[in-house]
């Protein structure tokens, strides 16, 4: 078994760990992916969902930082990052993250990725359509990113045969002949698009398919049957496109499904610890339900603020009812980690453990959007119901959020850096030969 695996999972039988925010995002995934990779031989950190839109912020113990979209957060520790057909690919926004990171000493992030030729492309016009749309909302505004993901994924739905893909940056003519068509096809129904013309960007992804290794499916397979590997979630579970809160969610799915197809297709069904993340506030980047959220809660946030796409980034108390849900949508997980215990004792923070009407949301079949969205509307008009305030310490927060969800936490994190981080069975273990010591 992985030792990395072993260390958050305790008695978990994975031999690769896959990681999902079981909030509204921003609970810590790069950070914990970058643990992982800090701590034990990995092969490859998988994505598998998402695209050019995650943003997965690791901070380097010399101060060095950067926010990881569509590489995986291992990159600092040379861990190469393989884009599974599961994410939306954007060549233009993963040019500008390399040259971030060659910035800042990582000058050959690139020759370590490898690309599944049937990913999507984000192209720039799926993003100016995808703006296009957002800002005719007005104050309906459902809180997208702007990048043009959930357009791609819309697009292949509407088009499936002939969305532009990955692999067609290996045939210019092709490439081309899908862009041109998507382009018509936008401005025909939105009109004049603010975007290049189709022969720079037939330029652009060309020269990304000379850059990067373009594989097939089979190469995920040898991947997962060599591991260990580290699968590295985007956005957060109820934001799923099928079971969040409609419609404030994302295009993706942000449980384990597309984990566990991969893993399936490479005959290595359940080969996983599944690692739920959770913050011990709860955080939400615009709108869309937030039952806890408390205005007053402002705790120090480097890396995460509002933003003219997504809005204003709000915080509330640790929604154990929300993050239940999370759990059970998923199916369950082996384990948590538990970020930003740092900020116990700066603040009051308040664990809530019902809504005015219930302790557990109920899980519908996916894809049902109506339903979805009456579930909605019944978060919108819910108030939150809190528990005694848990022991103002992390060893007290870890007990109530243990006790709450009933899943044990076996990965603590007290601040931005690796180093910050506590595997609590090896913590554990110290503490128990600590004693049997008499020390």
């Amino acid at each position: 078994m992985n030792p990395v695996a072993s260390s958050v999972a305790g008695d978990g039988t994975g031999r690769h760990v896959a990681v999902v925010d079981l909030g509204y995002g921003d609970a810590g995934k790069g950070t914990v992916v970058d643990w992982l990779c800090a701590s034990g031989p990995v092969d490859a950190v998988i994505r598998f969902n998402g695209g050019g839109q995650a943003a997965h912020n690791v901070v380097l113990p010399d101060g060095r930082t950067h926010t990881f979209a569509q590489f995986g957060a291992g990159t600092f520790h040379g861990v190469p990052t393989h884009l599974s057909r599961f994410v939306v690919v954007d060549p233009l926004a993963l040019a500008g993250e390399a040259t971030h990171l060659a910035g800042i000493g990582v000058p050959d992030a690139l020759d370590r990725v490898t690309v599944d030729r049937e990913a999507l492309l984000a192209t720039p016009y799926h993003r100016a359509a995808n703006q296009a749309r957002e800002i005719a909302r007005g104050a309906d505004r459902h809180g997208s990113c702007g990048m043009g993901v959930g357009e791609s994924m819309s697009y292949a739905l509407a088009h499936p045969d002939t969305a532009p893909r990955v692999g067609d940056c290996l045939d210019e003519g092709l490439l081309r002949h899908r862009l041109r068509l998507l382009r018509d096809r936008l401005t025909a129904e939105l009109g004049p698009l603010d975007a290049p013309p189709v022969a720079d960007t037939v330029t652009a992804f060309t020269a990304f398919a000379r850059r990067v290794a373009i594989v097939d499916g089979s190469w995920t397979t040898r991947l997962l049957r060599a591991g260990p590997v580290v699968f590295e979630g985007a956005q957060g579970v109820l934001l799923d496109e099928w079971h969040g809160f409609h419609p404030y969610t994302t295009w993706s799915t942000t449980t384990f499904g597309n984990v566990d197809t991969l893993l399936a297709e490479a005959g290595l069904p359940g080969a996983v610890t599944r690692l739920g993340v959770l913050r011990v506030v709860t955080p939400r980047h615009g709108p869309g339900p937030l039952v806890t959220e408390d205005p007053a809660l402002r705790p120090e946030e480097r890396h995460n603020g509002t933003n003219a796409w997504q809005g204003r980034f709000r915080f509330g108390h640790f929604d154990a009812v929300a993050h239940r849900y999370a759990l059970d949508v998923t199916g369950g997980v082996d384990a948590l980690a538990l970020t930003h215990l740092d900020l116990v004792g700066q603040y009051r923070l308040r664990l809530c453990d019902g809504y005015d009407w219930t302790d557990r949301l109920p899980v519908g079949p996916p894809g049902d959007l109506d339903r979805q969205a009456a579930l909605t509307a019944k978060l919108l008009a819910s108030r939150p119901r809190y528990t005694a305030d848990p022991e103002p310490d992390p060893d007290g927060w870890v007990a109530a959020v243990e006790a709450a969800l009933g899943v044990p936490v076996r990965l603590t994190s007290h601040g931005p850096t690796a180093a910050d981080k506590v595997a609590r069975r090896a913590a554990d273990k110290v503490a128990r030969l600590t004693a049997a010591a008499g020390r």
